[in-house]
């Protein structure tokens, strides 16, 4: 009950205050275009809160567990040291070859840096929409996800079932200045806004963001090829770095577009057949169903009875700061929004995308630990079963040769699909705010394109260096959920003020960014100053060989809430004791400052043109 009230207090909170802004702006009124827009939202709330009040509060019966009988050690603990058979890995290799093959074949007629970041801005909405799903659906999703999915059911889905919470913000607000305001990077917005001082600080924090984001996903990628073919981690994770640097160095964005694309139909379908197939070996639907426990039914886990997955620490993490992040800053999702042909179409993406495609993607990638949960209940699969191997356990027990294969397929389409957009980013970033800004201001467009594509090598390096510090947790989930709830807050909390709040100032942001990150480095050496902000959540109790990053693994999901916290204070007390920017500013820049919002309001087609 808690967890559920305390996700729609919070988050209808902010939700409210993006429906006044938007009301303030005349996009929602009581008629025409403005009353359409109110019914968007409201439907779009209400769409998520029936689903996970249906499910944490809706009486459910369940079938008594059975005892496991089937031999399947063989599986649990296969002789060789491959998963699966040749067939399954031919076709995985094929897959790899056809990727390549399609953004080699997209990376024609790159010439300028507007087609290697923008594709010449011409996607339709739904092409975005199945980008950003792939993008979504990363690397570290389908093993994080099916492992806590296992553990917990279908609260696992709380990470995308909640982005509802910024749609208004999103969709009336930060898009309608990216496409008007015709920035290139996130960075750039913060010169614009302030100076370039704060644009130097976005540019270190955003490229710190994304290069470890790279290394979260080559540790997945290693993580996953040594599960499946007993093959070092970081060697693993070179190799199919590699291949995803590939062909985004040839083609960059249309070629990570046209790529996410056949990949984001891959995911979609490769998810409902593990769901399909475990429900046709267990009988149908209603066995499956009913031999998920009760307690791996709901929608949320406990609120705060484990430092593992609370509901409280995932929504801050996951919902709050992490979701923010995802489409407010990051620079990969904010050039596909650019790459659209109008706004109207990005907002169509957009919409797709949280209602329909995030939901979609909570069965996809945790669906492989359900069926495993079920399976294990039902007494097909032995109560011993580890979470990290429920998923490769639960596909090939459900599978034949060769369905196996396109699983497996599946599986690296999703250890791509996020690597290329971050790859895509940095180069866009070290572009535009480092190597236009500092080392060569009058380089002409072709100079700009080689370093993008230099910058796109190193990038793809430098995550595989950091691989060996993601290897210190003890989950994929647990690395993810540290590293984004210490990263992701300063800069949230700055660019939110900045868009929403025309008193924010460039001291306010210098000393949020600064002060914000000092403190959340100064709880990563002593986690204590968190435990006001923990809302119960116990400190998790570390092992003498801890190392010097254990205070990052304590608190490492309630860190979000600490640094959001004193990032807003810091912000918002500075902002109030320093002089406010001048108008000149703040124009197109700050919400309620676009010429173009009464014509947004009213939904004229041509305003939407880009």
């Amino acid at each position: 009950m808690i967890s559920f009230v305390y996700c729609y207090s919070v988050g209808g909170l902010i939700f409210l205050i993006g429906l006044i802004f938007a009301y303030r702006a005349g996009y929602i009124n009581g008629s025409g275009k403005g009353l359409r827009n109110l019914l968007v939202c409201l439907f779009v709330v209400g769409f998520f809160m029936t689903i996970q009040a249906g499910l944490q509060f809706a009486p459910m019966e369940s079938l008594p567990a059975q005892s496991y009988s089937p031999p399947t050690e063989e599986i649990l603990e296969p002789q060789a040291s491959t998963r699966g058979q040749p067939l399954d890995y031919g076709i995985m290799i094929g897959y790899f070859v056809a990727i390549l093959a399609v953004g080699t074949w997209f990376s024609r007629n790159q010439k300028t840096t507007s087609d290697f970041f923008f594709g010449g801005r011409r996607f339709s909405g739904w092409l975005i929409a199945f980008s950003l799903i792939a993008t979504t659906v990363g690397s570290y999703s389908f093993v994080k996800y099916s492992s806590k999915g296992f553990e917990f059911g279908i609260s696992s889905s709380q990470t995308y079932l909640n982005d509802w919470i910024w749609f208004p913000l999103l969709f009336f607000g930060w898009l309608p200045i990216l496409y008007f305001s015709r920035i290139t990077s996130i960075p750039e917005y913060f010169e614009r806004r302030f100076d370039r001082n704060v644009r130097l600080l976005a540019t270190i924090c955003v490229l710190g963001y994304l290069i470890g984001y790279v290394g979260v996903n080559l540790f997945t990628m290693g993580k996953v090829l040594n599960a499946l073919l007993g093959w070092n981690i970081p060697l693993a994770a070179m190799i199919v770095a590699l291949v995803s640097c590939t062909y985004v160095t040839a083609g960059g964005q249309t070629s990570v577009i046209m790529t996410d694309l056949l990949q984001g139909v891959m995911l979609l379908l490769a998810g409902a057949l593990i769901l399909f197939l475990g429900m046709r070996y267990m009988g149908g639907f209603t066995e499956f169903w009913y031999h998920l426990p009760r307690e791996n039914r709901r929608a949320f886990p406990g609120f705060n009875n484990t430092s593992s997955f609370p509901a409280a620490g995932i929504f801050w993490q996951d919902a709050i700061a992490n979701s923010a992040m995802f489409y407010f800053l990051n620079q990969g999702i904010m050039m596909r929004f650019m790459s659209a042909r109008s706004l109207g179409e990005s907002r169509k993406a957009v919409l797709a995308m949280m209602v329909i495609l995030m939901t979609l993607g909570a069965c996809v990638v945790g669906g492989g630990g359900w069926v495993a949960r079920a399976l294990v209940h039902s007494g097909h699969l032995p109560a011993d079963l580890r979470a990290d191997q429920a998923f490769y356990v639960a596909t090939e027990f459900i599978s034949q040769p060769g369905v196996f294969g396109l699983l497996l397929a599946a599986l690296t389409a999703a250890l791509m699909s996020t690597v290329d957009t971050l790859i895509t980013a940095v180069s866009a970033i070290v572009v535009n705010d480092v190597y236009k800004q500092y080392l060569a201001p009058e380089s002409t467009d072709k100079q700009q394109l080689r370093v993008a594509r230099i910058s796109a090598i190193l990038v793809t390096l430098l995550g595989v260096l950091l691989v060996p510090l993601f290897m210190m947790f003890d989950s994929i989930y647990d690395a993810h959920g540290a590293f984004t709830a210490a990263i992701t807050p300063p800069l949230v909390v700055t660019l939110l003020l900045s868009v929403f709040w025309k008193r924010f100032t460039r001291k306010a942001a210098i000393c949020t960014m600064v002060g914000g990150m000092g403190l959340i480095g100064f709880s990563l050496f002593v986690p204590e100053i968190i435990t006001p902000f923990a809302h119960g959540v116990p400190m998790a109790e570390l092992g003498e060989d801890a190392g010097w990053l254990g205070g990052m693994k304590q608190y490492k999901f309630m860190r979000a809430c600490f640094g959001m916290v004193v990032c807003m204070v810091i912000g918002i007390v500075t902002a109030l004791f320093t002089t406010p920017e001048p108008a000149a500013r703040q124009q197109g820049l700050v919400w309620g400052t676009l010429k173009n919002d009464p014509a947004l309001a009213s939904g004229n087609n041509e305003t939407d043109k880009v």
